[in-house]
């Protein structure tokens, strides 16, 4: 990649503004011709792709130079980035905690000052957490937003979205200018926005109604400092002229879990089972990690009725959360229910289940719930700890309504900026996570 990227810099790359900006693909999901996929395992890795995948497509007409590929777990499996194949990712914050995933290696880089921005994918929480822990604007736009294609109509049945991580909300607009709208042939598509998102951010924000939720969706313990995150983000939305009361969507939490795990594992056992046909022989569980199998063993145990209704699920939860916007315009949540933790601390090969997800379910309590629904959601920088490490808070806005997001970020960007702030690389800290 890096000779064509070099090759690429020395042609005319059009006048789109985003022309000659240097950047990065998550190695997951997205194909560049020529280039290997891993998606974070070995049984990827040497298989070059024949084409690209249609966003990279626009990302090369837009004149972005792609160089390189960033780290992420097997599969985009997991909230942090340590991979057997290629090992750690740390987070610049602090060296010795994780920097999030699935979308770690690209939270790493432009928080590192690598690039300005970085490809990322959200299928539970993978864009905005490691927004969260790396002090970034990270946007999971609507289902049907961003192209999958040509490959698949939607990813984990339109739960997963494609966008980027970047430092500031003018860019995670301008990427979405670039980016956004469905492809020939793609199943659904999101209403247009009424202008450039670009131009949609300079306009004023509007009064807004806010509700403030600090419960999480899926239970577990709410530190102190994200809890503090939110009410703060709160009580500046109010200062800044929103009404803002505490409210929170009464979801079935069981209804949640059992559908978002049935279509997971399925799509989980399904690029398994194309491995397969590639390589001409079975995957074996030896060959991937344990949470993995587990999914894929789920996925295996699961019928057609099974995913029919764990779709029927997803949508259920979508009516709630609609409802719930005809009363508010924006839903505010901490991202995460846990600041940064130690590498090594989430691991998919642990075989203590319980263990494993009481971990899991900190980084995704907040966030999972609006890949099930749809929903945009953004996470935003405006909180750190007293040892120095980001926490975010997210705003979501109903199907469709990016620009809300938008102009609301723009509004508290300007009001508490965030862009002066620089992560040090700092050597490791002693830590009691």
């Amino acid at each position: 990649m890096h000779e064509e990227a070099r090759r690429i810099a020395g042609d005319s790359l059009g006048q789109s503004p985003l022309a000659g900006v240097p950047f990065l693909l998550k190695d997951l999901g997205m194909l560049y011709r020529g280039v290997p996929t891993s998606h974070g395992s070995a049984l990827f890795a040497g298989h070059p792709a024949a084409y690209d995948s249609e966003l990279v497509r626009r990302y090369r007409q837009a004149g972005l130079i792609t160089f390189g590929k960033t780290n992420t777990p097997e599969l985009g499996l997991t909230i942090t980035t340590e991979p057997d194949v290629f090992g750690e990712t740390r987070n610049p914050w602090d060296l010795a905690r994780s920097p999030g995933g699935s979308s770690g290696g690209s939270a790493a880089a432009v928080a590192a000052g690598i690039v300005p921005a970085a490809h990322a994918s959200d299928g539970g929480g993978s864009i905005r957490v490691p927004a969260s822990h790396c002090g970034l604007v990270g946007l999971k736009p609507s289902r049907g937003r961003t192209p999958a294609g040509p490959d698949a109509g939607d990813s984990w049945s339109g739960m997963s979205l494609d966008h980027v991580l970047t430092r500031s909300i003018r860019d995670t607009a301008a990427f979405l200018d670039i980016s956004h709208g469905p492809a020939s042939g793609d199943p659904y598509g999101c209403p247009e926005p009424s202008g450039a998102y670009v131009d949609l951010i300079r306009a004023p924000c509007r009064p807004l109604r806010i509700a403030l939720c600090t419960v999480p969706f899926i239970e577990t313990e709410l530190h102190e400092q994200c809890l503090l995150a939110a009410t703060q983000a709160a009580e500046l939305c109010q200062e800044l002229g929103h009404r803002v009361e505490e409210a929170r969507p009464e979801i079935d939490e069981e209804l949640f879990r059992h559908s978002t795990a049935i279509i997971i594992g399925s799509h989980v056992s399904a690029t398994l089972r194309k491995a397969a046909v590639d390589l001409g022989r079975e995957v074996t569980d030896d060959e991937i990690a344990v949470g993995t199998a587990r999914l894929r063993e789920l996925g295996e145990a699961a019928n057609g009725a099974d995913y029919a209704l764990a779709l029927d699920g997803i949508h259920a939860l979508g009516r709630v959360l609609g409802d719930f916007h005809q009363r508010y315009d924006v839903l505010l949540t901490p991202t995460v229910a846990h600041p940064p933790v130690e590498l090594g601390c989430i691991d998919m090969n642990q075989p203590e289940l319980k263990r494993y997800n009481r971990w899991l379910n900190r980084f995704i309590c907040f966030t999972q719930l609006f890949n099930a629904t749809g929903q945009p959601a953004l996470s935003l920088p405006l909180h750190w700890t007293p040892d120095g490490l980001p926490v975010g808070s997210q705003f979501v806005a109903p199907y469709g309504n990016e620009s809300t997001l938008l102009q609301l970020g723009a509004q508290l960007e300007e009001a508490r900026p965030w862009i002066g702030r620089l992560a040090s690389l700092a050597p490791p800290r002693k830590t009691d996570s």
